[in-house]
């Protein structure tokens, strides 16, 4: 039996929960620990001064060995309460110069194609307890404006043939997560099947599921990273049941607030005839 082991990863730019330092080979060790076929990334910089330049998400698929990736900026510059960034548009994408942040996705599975769905922000700012220099444990309270999201999504050849992979990170803003996430499972819903969503949704618990009708394949509490409470990171599926699921976990590693979560899935025994 062949397993696939797909993983969803807020990383927090790499920062370490402990020192607030960001080593990239801390990063490449963590996600070679989690060790996934198919991995989706958020808050995740390119070219940025506080990640000493890296690009995070080829440095990603360099640890894991995989072949196929794609970063999706949502901001220029270095996200910021002050907000010393700006908007990503649909036409700059990924060629632009300078540090940008938003969503990678990695692959060891050929990618037939890319699409990238695009959020404004919403027009207000909430309190949100941020992470300092210090690092994540010593977060203080800030009032924060909300970012430009999107969603990324690859179409993969898998064993039993082509399924899609979509990762995202939804807005903390109530009610706009909810319009993002049932935006996104209409437009992902005629992409090849099964679909597989990856990412931080923002919302707690069994919700995503219930508001897309989609199935949960793991349920595992993944923040705060340290002592984690509440699910924040889901991996749900269009199309594919819990009878597929081989195993699944939540991994609390050196860097990020989030734990990275994983599900071993066995495709090679999945029947479109369903």
């Amino acid at each position: 039996m062949a397993l696939l082991r797909l993983a969803t990863f807020n990383l927090l730019h790499g920062m370490s929960p402990a020192s607030g330092a960001c080593a990239p080979e801390q990063l490449a060790t963590d996600v070679r620990e989690v060790d996934p076929d198919l991995m989706g990334l958020q808050e995740v910089d390119r070219g940025a001064a506080r990640t000493a330049g890296v690009d995070q998400t080829a440095l990603v698929a360099e640890a894991l060995g995989a072949r196929w990736h794609r970063f999706v900026p949502t901001v220029h510059g270095t996200p910021a309460p002050t907000r010393t960034w700006t908007p990503a548009s649909a036409l700059d994408g990924e060629d632009t110069v300078g540090p940008t942040y938003g969503i990678g996705l990695v692959s060891r599975l050929p990618v037939r194609s890319w699409w990238v769905k695009r959020f404004g922000p919403a027009p207000l700012r909430l309190p949100l307890l941020m992470p300092t220099e210090s690092g994540p444990r010593r977060a203080r309270l800030l009032l924060v404006p909300d970012e430009p999201r999107l969603a990324l999504a690859a179409v993969v050849e898998g064993p039993a043939g082509p399924f899609t992979v979509v990762t995202t990170h939804l807005s903390f803003v109530p009610g706009w997560n909810v319009r993002q996430l049932r935006a996104i499972a209409a437009w992902v819903a005629r992409m090849p099947q099964p679909v597989l969503l990856l990412g931080d949704f923002n919302l707690p618990g069994r919700l995503p599921a219930r508001l897309t009708g989609w199935q949960s394949l793991i349920a595992a509490p993944t923040y705060p990273g340290h002592a984690p409470r509440a699910q924040l990171d889901h991996v749900l599926a269009l199309g594919l049941g819990r009878e597929q699921v081989r195993g699944g976990r939540a991994w609390a590693l050196s860097v990020s607030d989030h734990c990275a979560l994983s599900v071993d899935l066995d495709l090679a025994g999945f029947s479109r005839d369903r």
